[in-house]
């Protein structure tokens, strides 16, 4: 792997929002850890088997996150119960949420719209490239639990999805 290559990787992970990457490519494996130690910037944890060069200056990675999911209070067990119902469309990737393919684009699908499996949800920006997220249950779109040009983590909730 080249040097600009982690260079990127590293930037890409500063605006996901990860706390944790590790990346495998056949016998090299690069993990970069994150974490806030002062006001101004963030600590950079970099870990390579085998042994490269990677450049002593720091590079902007992001903090680790909390979970962005709504948190229901434990006397809410009525509302959580409703909510058990629905199906959640998780983010597959770390990257970038984006409702609408363009920035001049309608979103794809509102809440109150009806999805059949299949159909795009949305878009995930991850390294450029950007991933169109399709529904695997057919249903009523409840509700978006994700802000547009948002970054996600892995398994984070992004759809709630009524499949009666």
């Amino acid at each position: 792997m080249e040097l600009k290559e982690i260079q990127n990787l590293i930037k890409f992970v500063a605006k996901s929002g990860a706390s944790e990457v590790k990346l495998e490519m056949g016998d090299v494996k690069i993990t970069i850890r994150t974490g806030k130690t002062d006001g101004n910037g963030d600590t950079h944890y970099i870990q390579q088997v085998p042994a490269m060069t990677v450049p002593a200056q720091p590079q902007a990675v992001a903090a680790p996150q909390a979970d962005t999911a709504p948190k229901a209070p434990a006397d809410a067990s009525p509302a959580a119960d409703e909510e058990s119902k629905y199906v959640v469309v998780k983010s597959p990737i770390i990257g970038t949420f984006y409702r609408k393919p363009a920035p001049d684009k309608p979103v794809f699908k509102e809440v109150g719209d009806s999805v059949a499996v299949g159909d795009v949800l949305c878009v995930i920006e991850a390294m450029k490239l950007f991933n169109e997220i399709e529904s695997e249950v057919s249903g009523k779109i409840v509700k978006v639990l994700v802000d547009d040009s948002s970054p996600v983590e892995f398994d984070q909730p992004l759809f709630l999805v009524d499949p009666s």
